[in-house]
């Protein structure tokens, strides 16, 4: 039995707009990528190769064809400025279950730009794919991300101790966990599509 698409959603928050990642993205999906001071918590190093963000944009088409998630990019509504990306990825029907990652440039942080476009996202998901548990994971130095997850309702389950070595650095990670009967919609991520 074949997996079900997973088409990119457009939804409309207050102030944000999620839509489709497009070949038009590319630049700032690798000036965003590019950003050591962005990536510092990721878990893959800064791009190097201008080359990526072309085959990022096909990795989101393909993962929207395949069935394996949906990875919109984040705009400002009132000016179409792009802030970033939130994804859905691991979809797995069976389960109900699926992941939340988001990166967002640093012109968008302290804003509750991440905090409403990921709950846009989750809403969706639950809404659409009927999902019953989203997980999420954390570096444990990225006191910010951590409190976008605990605002949507994300219960901290865990820690993967010294999970990831990026630039020779080890990390930790925290795991996060969402379930569908603990989820409650922020009242700025109202989303329409």
């Amino acid at each position: 039995m074949s997996t079900p698409r997973l088409p990119t959603p457009t939804l409309h928050t207050e102030r944000l707009r999620l839509r489709p990642v497009a070949d038009a993205d590319a630049d700032a999906l690798w000036a965003l990528h590019r950003s050591a001071q962005v990536l510092r918590y990721w878990d893959s190093p800064p791009w190097t190769d201008p080359e990526r963000a072309g085959r990022f944009v096909a990795t989101c088409r393909r993962m929207a064809e395949d069935g394996s998630g949906a990875r919109p990019v984040i705009e400002r509504a009132s000016d179409g400025a792009f802030l970033g990306w939130c994804a859905l990825v691991r979809w797995n029907p069976d389960h109900r279950s699926a992941s939340l990652g988001y990166v967002l440039g640093e012109a968008a942080w302290g804003n509750g730009y991440a905090t409403e476009a990921a709950g846009a996202l989750l809403r969706w998901a639950f809404d659409t794919l009927d999902l019953n548990r989203v997980q999420a994971e954390v570096d444990t130095r990225n006191a910010a991300s951590a409190r976008v997850l605990e605002k949507l309702g994300f219960v901290r389950e865990g820690t993967l101790r010294e999970d990831c070595v990026v630039n020779g650095e080890v990390s930790s990670s925290w795991v996060y966990g969402l379930l569908r009967r603990e989820w409650r919609p922020p009242s700025d991520s109202r989303a329409c599509g």
